[in-house]
Protein backbone atom coordinates (compact mmCIF):
# COMPACT_ATOMS: atom_id res chain seq x y z
CA UNK A 1 0.00 0.00 0.00
CA UNK A 2 2.39 2.20 0.95
CA UNK A 3 4.50 1.86 -2.42
CA UNK A 4 1.19 2.42 -4.33
CA UNK A 5 0.45 5.46 -2.78
CA UNK A 6 4.59 6.67 -3.66
CA UNK A 7 4.68 9.78 -6.20
CA UNK A 8 6.12 9.02 -9.29
CA UNK A 9 5.52 5.21 -9.49
CA UNK A 10 3.76 4.22 -11.90
CA UNK A 11 0.54 1.81 -11.38
CA UNK A 12 -0.28 0.77 -14.61
CA UNK A 13 2.21 -1.33 -15.90
CA UNK A 14 5.45 -0.68 -18.35
CA UNK A 15 2.57 1.40 -20.98
CA UNK A 16 0.05 3.69 -20.20
CA UNK A 17 -2.04 2.12 -22.87
CA UNK A 18 -5.08 4.45 -21.77
CA UNK A 19 -3.31 7.77 -21.62
CA UNK A 20 -1.42 7.17 -25.27
CA UNK A 21 -5.05 6.31 -26.57
CA UNK A 22 -6.44 9.13 -24.88
CA UNK A 23 -4.13 11.61 -26.21
CA UNK A 24 -4.18 10.29 -29.73
CA UNK A 25 -8.28 10.40 -29.53
CA UNK A 26 -8.11 13.94 -28.17
CA UNK A 27 -5.81 14.97 -31.52
CA UNK A 28 -8.33 13.42 -33.87
CA UNK A 29 -10.86 15.31 -32.41
CA UNK A 30 -9.44 18.96 -32.43
CA UNK A 31 -9.25 18.52 -36.17
CA UNK A 32 -12.37 16.79 -37.08
CA UNK A 33 -13.96 19.51 -34.49
CA UNK A 34 -12.75 21.65 -37.68
CA UNK A 35 -13.59 18.99 -40.29
CA UNK A 36 -14.08 22.10 -42.33
CA UNK A 37 -10.86 23.33 -42.25
CA UNK A 38 -8.87 20.19 -41.66
CA UNK A 39 -10.67 17.61 -44.49
CA UNK A 40 -12.67 19.90 -47.07
CA UNK A 41 -10.31 22.66 -47.32
CA UNK A 42 -7.09 19.66 -48.76
CA UNK A 43 -10.06 18.41 -50.47
CA UNK A 44 -10.99 21.86 -52.62
CA UNK A 45 -7.46 22.70 -52.94
CA UNK A 46 -6.48 19.65 -54.57
CA UNK A 47 -9.36 20.09 -56.75
CA UNK A 48 -7.94 23.45 -57.51
CA UNK A 49 -4.72 22.20 -58.00
CA UNK A 50 -5.95 19.88 -60.68
CA UNK A 51 -8.29 22.07 -62.30
CA UNK A 52 -5.99 25.03 -62.82
CA UNK A 53 -3.15 22.45 -64.58
CA UNK A 54 -5.90 21.07 -66.82
CA UNK A 55 -6.62 24.79 -67.71
CA UNK A 56 -3.29 25.61 -67.79
CA UNK A 57 -1.84 22.96 -69.35
CA UNK A 58 -4.42 20.76 -70.99
CA UNK A 59 -3.75 18.39 -73.70
CA UNK A 60 -0.70 20.42 -74.84
CA UNK A 61 1.34 18.28 -71.81
CA UNK A 62 2.71 15.01 -73.73
CA UNK A 63 2.81 12.39 -71.50
CA UNK A 64 4.97 11.69 -68.53
CA UNK A 65 6.61 8.14 -67.42
CA UNK A 66 4.19 6.83 -70.03
CA UNK A 67 1.05 7.96 -68.34
CA UNK A 68 -1.08 10.83 -69.18
CA UNK A 69 -0.06 14.00 -66.95
CA UNK A 70 -2.90 14.74 -64.98
CA UNK A 71 -2.97 10.98 -63.94
CA UNK A 72 0.82 11.69 -63.01
CA UNK A 73 -0.18 14.43 -60.99
CA UNK A 74 -2.73 13.20 -58.97
CA UNK A 75 -0.39 10.61 -56.69
CA UNK A 76 2.09 13.46 -56.17
CA UNK A 77 -1.15 16.31 -54.73
CA UNK A 78 -2.83 13.97 -52.85
CA UNK A 79 0.52 12.69 -51.40
CA UNK A 80 1.76 16.37 -50.79
CA UNK A 81 -1.48 16.96 -49.06
CA UNK A 82 -1.20 14.02 -46.80
CA UNK A 83 2.42 15.23 -45.48
CA UNK A 84 1.67 18.79 -44.77
CA UNK A 85 -1.57 17.90 -42.73
CA UNK A 86 0.17 15.53 -40.56
CA UNK A 87 2.68 17.67 -39.86
CA UNK A 88 0.35 20.74 -39.17
CA UNK A 89 -1.84 18.47 -36.69
CA UNK A 90 0.82 17.59 -34.83
CA UNK A 91 3.09 21.18 -34.92
CA UNK A 92 -0.02 23.14 -34.64
CA UNK A 93 -1.38 21.47 -31.15
CA UNK A 94 1.80 21.86 -29.63
CA UNK A 95 2.77 25.25 -30.33
CA UNK A 96 -1.11 26.19 -29.85
CA UNK A 97 0.11 24.81 -26.37
CA UNK A 98 2.70 26.16 -25.69
CA UNK A 99 1.29 30.14 -26.65
CA UNK A 100 -1.69 29.43 -24.81
CA UNK A 101 0.09 28.38 -21.80
CA UNK A 102 -1.92 25.10 -21.10
CA UNK A 103 0.93 22.38 -22.58
CA UNK A 104 1.26 21.15 -18.80
CA UNK A 105 -1.54 19.79 -19.27
CA UNK A 106 -0.16 17.33 -21.58
CA UNK A 107 2.82 16.96 -19.22
CA UNK A 108 1.49 16.53 -15.92
CA UNK A 109 -0.22 13.06 -16.61
CA UNK A 110 1.10 10.25 -15.88
CA UNK A 111 2.65 9.91 -20.08
CA UNK A 112 6.21 8.60 -20.44
CA UNK A 113 7.93 10.24 -23.65
CA UNK A 114 7.45 7.58 -25.78
CA UNK A 115 3.54 7.09 -24.79
CA UNK A 116 3.27 11.33 -25.38
CA UNK A 117 5.15 10.72 -28.94
CA UNK A 118 3.00 8.14 -29.62
CA UNK A 119 -0.08 10.06 -28.77
CA UNK A 120 0.20 12.96 -31.18
CA UNK A 121 1.75 10.83 -33.86
CA UNK A 122 -1.42 8.62 -33.87
CA UNK A 123 -3.40 12.12 -34.51
CA UNK A 124 -1.12 13.65 -37.45
CA UNK A 125 -1.17 9.78 -38.65
CA UNK A 126 -5.05 9.79 -38.30
CA UNK A 127 -5.46 13.74 -40.43
CA UNK A 128 -3.21 12.25 -42.71
CA UNK A 129 -4.76 8.87 -43.63
CA UNK A 130 -8.77 10.65 -43.71
CA UNK A 131 -7.54 13.51 -45.90
CA UNK A 132 -5.34 10.69 -47.96
CA UNK A 133 -9.14 8.91 -48.72
CA UNK A 134 -10.71 11.82 -49.30
CA UNK A 135 -8.55 12.78 -52.31
CA UNK A 136 -7.84 9.54 -53.75
CA UNK A 137 -11.59 8.99 -53.72
CA UNK A 138 -11.90 12.26 -55.96
CA UNK A 139 -9.25 11.27 -57.75
CA UNK A 140 -10.89 7.74 -58.73
CA UNK A 141 -14.40 9.09 -59.20
CA UNK A 142 -12.81 12.31 -61.55
CA UNK A 143 -9.63 10.92 -62.98
CA UNK A 144 -10.23 7.34 -62.63
CA UNK A 145 -6.83 7.41 -60.98
CA UNK A 146 -7.26 4.25 -58.84
CA UNK A 147 -4.19 1.66 -56.90
CA UNK A 148 -2.51 -0.45 -59.04
CA UNK A 149 -0.20 -1.72 -56.30
CA UNK A 150 -2.32 -0.96 -52.78
CA UNK A 151 -0.12 -1.99 -50.18
CA UNK A 152 3.04 0.43 -51.20
CA UNK A 153 0.33 3.34 -51.33
CA UNK A 154 -1.01 2.56 -47.91
CA UNK A 155 2.69 2.30 -46.66
CA UNK A 156 4.06 4.88 -47.78
CA UNK A 157 1.01 7.11 -46.79
CA UNK A 158 1.60 5.95 -43.28
CA UNK A 159 5.40 6.13 -43.13
CA UNK A 160 4.85 9.62 -44.53
CA UNK A 161 2.20 10.57 -42.21
CA UNK A 162 4.42 9.65 -39.14
CA UNK A 163 7.92 10.88 -40.68
CA UNK A 164 5.67 14.59 -41.21
CA UNK A 165 4.34 13.95 -37.64
CA UNK A 166 7.38 13.65 -35.96
CA UNK A 167 8.56 16.80 -37.68
CA UNK A 168 5.73 18.51 -36.77
CA UNK A 169 6.15 17.70 -33.27
CA UNK A 170 9.89 18.72 -33.37
CA UNK A 171 9.00 22.37 -35.07
CA UNK A 172 6.34 22.53 -32.34
CA UNK A 173 8.37 21.78 -28.92
CA UNK A 174 11.25 24.36 -30.98
CA UNK A 175 8.70 27.41 -31.85
CA UNK A 176 7.82 29.27 -29.09
CA UNK A 177 5.14 31.61 -30.91
CA UNK A 178 3.33 31.03 -34.68
CA UNK A 179 5.44 33.56 -36.46
CA UNK A 180 8.70 30.69 -35.95
CA UNK A 181 6.28 27.89 -36.96
CA UNK A 182 4.48 29.40 -39.91
CA UNK A 183 8.75 30.42 -41.52
CA UNK A 184 9.40 26.54 -40.58
CA UNK A 185 6.48 25.83 -42.60
CA UNK A 186 6.91 28.00 -45.37
CA UNK A 187 10.47 28.16 -45.60
CA UNK A 188 11.45 24.30 -45.50
CA UNK A 189 8.38 22.16 -45.26
CA UNK A 190 6.79 23.95 -48.57
CA UNK A 191 10.15 24.28 -50.50
CA UNK A 192 10.92 20.46 -49.94
CA UNK A 193 7.48 19.09 -50.54
CA UNK A 194 7.25 20.89 -54.01
CA UNK A 195 10.65 20.10 -54.92
CA UNK A 196 10.28 16.37 -54.75
CA UNK A 197 8.71 15.53 -57.70
CA UNK A 198 5.24 16.59 -57.08
CA UNK A 199 4.97 18.00 -60.30
CA UNK A 200 7.15 16.61 -62.71
CA UNK A 201 9.54 13.63 -62.87
CA UNK A 202 13.10 14.07 -61.64
CA UNK A 203 14.73 12.54 -64.86
CA UNK A 204 14.12 15.88 -66.49
CA UNK A 205 16.67 17.95 -63.77
CA UNK A 206 19.87 18.64 -64.39
CA UNK A 207 22.22 15.69 -62.84
CA UNK A 208 22.61 18.12 -59.74
CA UNK A 209 19.13 18.65 -59.27
CA UNK A 210 18.47 15.07 -59.29
CA UNK A 211 21.25 14.29 -56.67
CA UNK A 212 19.61 17.07 -54.53
CA UNK A 213 16.02 15.19 -55.21
CA UNK A 214 17.55 11.98 -54.15
CA UNK A 215 18.69 13.54 -50.58
CA UNK A 216 15.32 14.38 -49.75
CA UNK A 217 13.11 11.96 -47.76
CA UNK A 218 9.97 13.67 -49.52
CA UNK A 219 10.82 12.37 -52.67
CA UNK A 220 10.90 9.00 -51.60
CA UNK A 221 7.05 9.30 -50.20
CA UNK A 222 5.83 10.99 -53.14
CA UNK A 223 7.56 8.64 -55.56
CA UNK A 224 6.26 5.59 -53.51
CA UNK A 225 3.12 6.90 -53.70
CA UNK A 226 2.71 7.54 -57.02
CA UNK A 227 4.11 3.81 -57.33
CA UNK A 228 1.41 2.41 -55.38
CA UNK A 229 -1.22 4.23 -57.43
CA UNK A 230 -0.21 4.12 -60.96
CA UNK A 231 2.25 2.03 -61.01
CA UNK A 232 5.36 4.11 -62.28
CA UNK A 233 8.15 5.47 -60.11
CA UNK A 234 11.50 7.39 -60.63
CA UNK A 235 13.51 5.19 -58.60
CA UNK A 236 12.83 1.58 -56.90
CA UNK A 237 10.04 1.45 -54.13
CA UNK A 238 12.55 -0.63 -51.83
CA UNK A 239 14.82 2.11 -52.02
CA UNK A 240 12.41 4.46 -51.02
CA UNK A 241 11.07 1.88 -48.26
CA UNK A 242 14.53 1.93 -46.80
CA UNK A 243 14.99 6.02 -46.60
CA UNK A 244 11.97 6.55 -45.38
CA UNK A 245 12.11 4.11 -42.70
CA UNK A 246 15.02 5.17 -41.89
CA UNK A 247 14.08 8.68 -41.61
CA UNK A 248 11.46 8.00 -39.37
CA UNK A 249 13.34 5.80 -37.06
CA UNK A 250 15.61 9.50 -37.33
CA UNK A 251 13.17 11.92 -36.24
CA UNK A 252 10.99 9.82 -34.22
CA UNK A 253 14.50 9.01 -31.59
CA UNK A 254 14.73 13.38 -31.73
CA UNK A 255 11.14 14.06 -31.01
CA UNK A 256 11.58 11.24 -27.96
CA UNK A 257 14.95 12.31 -26.60
CA UNK A 258 13.24 16.34 -26.87
CA UNK A 259 10.35 15.15 -24.95
CA UNK A 260 12.16 12.99 -22.46
CA UNK A 261 14.53 16.10 -21.68
CA UNK A 262 11.70 18.85 -21.29
CA UNK A 263 13.40 21.20 -24.29
CA UNK A 264 12.03 24.52 -24.51
CA UNK A 265 8.64 22.96 -22.63
CA UNK A 266 9.50 22.83 -19.51
CA UNK A 267 11.42 25.85 -17.21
Amino acid sequence: MKSMNEMGVRRFGRVNWLGAWTLMIREIRRFVNVWLQTVMAPLINAGLLLMIFTIAIGSQRGDVMGVDFMTFLAPGILTMTVIQNAFANSSSSLASAKVQGNIVDTLMPPLSAAELVAGYIGGAVARGLLVGVVIAAGSFLFLDVGLVHAGWAVTFILLGSILMGGLGIIAGIYANKFDQLSAITNFLVTPLAFLSGTFYSIDALPPFMQTLSHANPFFYIIDGVRFGMIGVSDSSPWTGLWVVTGSCIVVLAICHRWMRSGYRLKA
